[in-house]
């Protein structure tokens, strides 16, 4: 049914990418939901269950609910927690607080996965700031997908934005992710490194890019729910995260409600994303 590349990264082919599509819009259409519903007062858990309502309203199955035993529809990380928090109704959601939402949805048996990071309320200068650069450098990973590039092309764009822009912390223990039959796939994908390294990117590729970037050290920890993973120095972190495939077009971002076209339009005529088919 697939073809794979030597280093077994699944390649799709155009009508197994529409698929993809699919399952992408019911993911970015949660979202979207999860964005306007963030408000000081609201729980994650009240969060969790807009979430799974949309995506069974829309035909899918939550991607992350029983996936080795988490117990929920969304991730719900809040100031510090970087990733993989468990929604609870144990606390409100307060003014100036971040919330990054992590999303997942199988439809037809094909995966979508993409986060945000959301403001509740008037947050510090410096959250809007630490939002604005984590979004950003996934934008500039996602444009280093082009036919011919090199994995570690989009870690290193990741890396280098980041780096460019201050002295934020990227966990190095976390990353991307091949995504398609199965949420979690081949190839892993570092937010850092150097450029020209590992497989070459095909058409018909699919990566999750998800950057997280800490206010503070990289250095993370785990609770001792074995999932939510916390900054060592109690600051806050941002992750954001699209579906993406790699086509001789240029990155289709599959989680994005039009396809990535908004966002990456002036980085790649700029030449950001490298000497690709598009660029």
């Amino acid at each position: 049914m697939f073809r794979k590349t030597k280093s077994a990264i699944q390649i799709k082919d155009d009508q197994q990418l529409q698929k993809m599509r699919a399952a992408g819009l019911v993911v970015g259409r949660t979202l979207e939901l999860l964005r306007e519903a963030v408000e000081p007062g609201v729980t994650p858990l009240d969060l969790d269950a807009i979430a799974e309502r949309a995506i069974r309203d829309a035909g899918a199955i939550p991607s992350f609910k029983g996936y080795q035993g988490f117990p929920a529809t969304i991730c719900a990380s809040v100031n510090d927690e970087v990733v993989h928090a468990i929604p609870t109704d144990r606390r409100k959601l307060r003014e100036g607080d971040i919330i990054s939402i992590d999303c997942g949805a199988i439809l037809e048996g094909w995966h979508g996965d993409a986060a945000i990071t959301v403001p509740v309320g008037e947050v510090a200068p410096e959250l809007t700031e630490l939002l604005r650069v984590t979004e950003e450098s996934l934008w500039r990973g996602i444009a280093a997908l082009k036919v011919g590039g090199r994995l570690s092309d989009i870690g290193h764009a990741v890396e280098t934005y980041v780096r460019s822009q201050g002295r934020y912390g990227i966990p190095q223990e976390y990353g991307g992710h091949g995504i398609g039959t199965e949420m979690h796939m081949d190839p892993w994908i570092a937010n850092h490194g150097k450029p020209g390294r590992g497989p070459r990117m095909e058409a018909g590729m699919c990566f999750a890019v998800e950057p997280m970037v800490n206010l503070g050290t990289a250095t993370t920890r785990v609770l001792d729910d074995d999932w939510t993973v916390v900054t060592e120095d109690g600051k806050a972190s941002a992750h954001f995260e699209h579906s993406v495939a790699v086509t001789h077009n240029g990155p289709w971002v599959l989680t994005a409600i039009d396809g990535g076209e908004s966002r990456l339009a002036g980085l790649l005529s700029a030449g950001v994303g490298g000497d690709g088919e598009r660029s």
